[in-house]
């Protein structure tokens, strides 16, 4: 990497080099929040390239990884043609969609009215099933489900079964949280598909009976975008 390269600046460059510093460098892994910028940077046609950062402590809390990413969580991106044509380096999952959504005026309203929508679904996204489910998952599948204490998984189900009625209020009559396809859809989508997909809970919670939230999530991974991005990065390399 040369110094006038436009990553000369971020330190995590030199730990995962781009092949095309030109493009944009997302730094992943396809866990739902990580799926969510891989499906923006699919549906936008945006030129990235996905580097594989694993959820281990070695690579998530490297000090290369930190130093774009203080909080030690993926996804973050490096935009090299940021605002003023200046380099960007941007975490936290929601404000990259909205930022990606900005760069290419997609997928967030075309009034300022749609754009305020489109934001308040994604963070509801972000505040309720991001970390709800996210926890339901931990007490369901992984460490938590060795607690013997029923309480904590009960709360998590019945807080998700909560959030999908929620959800499912709002999908009636609609194919799309805010009418059109929106970064509220890619921000929610993989967080459902988990459910079922990764932590075995959709009988549990009565999944089908939520039947404009299933209609709604086989009409998201339907989408050829949306079924690149669920290895991208490859989970296995």
């Amino acid at each position: 990497m040369t110094e006038n390269s436009p990553l000369a600046a971020f330190p995590i460059a030199a730990r995962w080099p781009a092949a095309d510093p030109s493009a944009i460098q997302l730094y992943s892994f396809p866990t739902p929040n990580g799926v969510k910028v891989s499906a923006m940077l699919e549906e936008t046609g945006l030129r990235y390239e996905a580097h594989r950062v694993t959820l281990a402590d070695a690579d998530v809390k490297s000090p290369e990884f930190l130093s774009l990413n203080p909080n030690n969580k993926i996804p973050a991106i490096i935009d090299p043609d940021g605002p003023d044509g200046q380099p960007i380096g941007l975490f936290e999952s929601g404000a990259i969609l909205i930022y990606l959504a900005e760069k290419t005026g997609r997928f967030i309203g075309s009034t300022a009215a749609e754009r305020a929508e489109t934001i308040q679904w994604l963070m509801w996204q972000m505040a309720g099933p991001g970390p709800m489910f996210g926890q339901l998952g931990y007490f369901a599948k992984f460490a938590g489900a060795e607690i013997e204490d029923p309480r904590p998984r009960a709360r998590y189900l019945a807080e998700a079964r909560r959030l999908l009625g929620v959800l499912d209020r709002r999908l009636e009559g609609r194919d799309w949280i805010t009418g059109a396809y929106s970064v509220a859809d890619i921000a929610t989508g993989p967080w459902v598909r988990t459910l079922t997909a990764t932590y075995g809970v959709g009988e549990a919670l009565e999944l089908d009976s939520f039947s404009n939230v299933t209609a709604w999530r086989d009409r998201f991974l339907a989408r050829p975008a949306v079924q690149r991005a669920l290895d991208i990065p490859p989970r296995e390399i």
